[in-house]
């Protein structure tokens, strides 16, 4: 994410302008951007013209300037891009004032947004600038008679590619080349900046020394092995607990995830002080005994725009966790993290002391 301003407006509003450079910073813009806030950019709408010498067509599209008055955002990422829908408020044609439209917002698309900035929103937006530079990593797991490889962004690592072959025992063992073969074809044809071998056993080390031997431009973008007790999504949930990614990608918000919520699973398996759910956890904000805050994105978006069925609000949660010292994670929906914590109510907390 790029910015390229700021602007301090009445009634403490603040107008940002971003251009987000990648599918992550579209991703980060979904839980930035909600209902009321202003957002402007480019776009085209259809005109409709009917006049004596033209034949209406059900109009023309024309390039224009917006600004809406937000009622949703959406990022899809198969189409590569954030959906925001609303009422346009201004329009560089008069005449569209009032009408509602869609801003399709893609990657190097500069737009402006203007709202009450929470502090957890400028965190995580002063993040996503950081993390701009991160490099990108794909982990490949694999064991006997099967492969996957998986790409990590800050929205999620997602499964590219599912790979099976030969079991690699007795007579058939020469055929695991077969395995192998695939996998470096794949590898050979991501673009990352790290590559993370990981899987159970001595496969990985046999699939590294094929590749050594066949594919040496494949072995090079190998930057390191990670012993895994299975491969898949449960194998890259291992690798990054290990803080194999977080060596290479030090500001990735996923591997922290992973880390806490296996602390807070912990936490809760020694009954030694954590507490989830709303009701539970807001009793802890109160009493300034949170030491770290944990809650999913949708479920935070969802109580922000009103839709939610929380009893407590929950900006005064996040506000009583950090007058008192603590810190707030917000997890991501599309990793596995998130829907640990969602099975847990989308909200919990590392406690400093335990509560009666």
């Amino acid at each position: 994410m790029r910015e390229n301003g700021r602007t301090h407006v009445e009634g403490g509003r603040e107008r940002v302008t971003l251009v987000p450079e990648s599918l992550d910073d579209l991703w980060h813009l979904t839980y930035l951007i909600e209902p009321g806030d202003l957002v402007s950019g480019d776009t085209t709408r259809r005109i409709q013209r009917a006049d004596d010498r033209v034949r209406d067509t059900g109009g023309e599209r024309e390039p224009m300037g917006v600004t809406l008055d937000a009622e949703s955002a959406e990022f899809d990422k198969f189409a590569n891009r954030l959906r925001v829908s609303g009422v346009i408020t201004w329009a560089s044609r008069e005449d569209q004032i009032g009408a509602h439209h869609s801003l399709n917002i893609e990657e190097r698309t500069e737009i402006e947004i203007e709202k009450h900035w929470k502090p957890d929103q400028t965190q995580r937006l002063e993040e996503a600038i950081e993390a701009t530079d991160a490099p990108d990593v794909v982990i490949a797991t694999v064991e006997e008679g099967a492969a996957a490889v998986h790409t990590v962004a800050q929205y999620g690592a997602e499964e590219r590619v599912s790979l099976s072959g030969p079991t690699g025992k007795g007579e058939y063992a020469r055929d695991r080349s077969e395995l192998f073969g695939e996998l470096a074809s794949v590898l050979s044809h991501v673009d990352a900046d790290a590559i993370l071998l990981a899987g159970p056993g001595f496969t990985k080390g046999d699939a590294l020394k094929h590749f050594e031997r066949e594919h040496p431009e494949v072995a090079r973008e190998i930057t390191t092995t990670v012993d895994t007790s299975a491969i898949g999504d449960r194998g890259v949930h291992e690798v990054l607990k290990r803080g194999a990614v977080d060596e290479i990608q030090a500001e990735t918000r996923i591997a922290e995830e992973a880390e806490l919520i296996d602390e807070l699973t912990g936490r809760i398996a020694r009954e030694e002080p954590a507490t989830y759910g709303v009701d539970a956890v807001s009793k802890a904000a109160e009493f300034g005994a949170i030491e770290q805050l944990l809650i999913l994105d949708e479920r935070l978006r969802a109580e922000r725009a009103g839709g939610g069925d929380w009893e407590h609000d929950v900006d005064t949660i996040i506000e009583n966790t950090e007058h008192q010292g603590g810190s707030v994670t917000v997890f991501s929906s599309e990793f596995a993290p998130g829907d640990q914590l969602n099975s847990l109510g989308g909200i919990a907390a590392l406690l400093r002391y335990r509560l009666e």
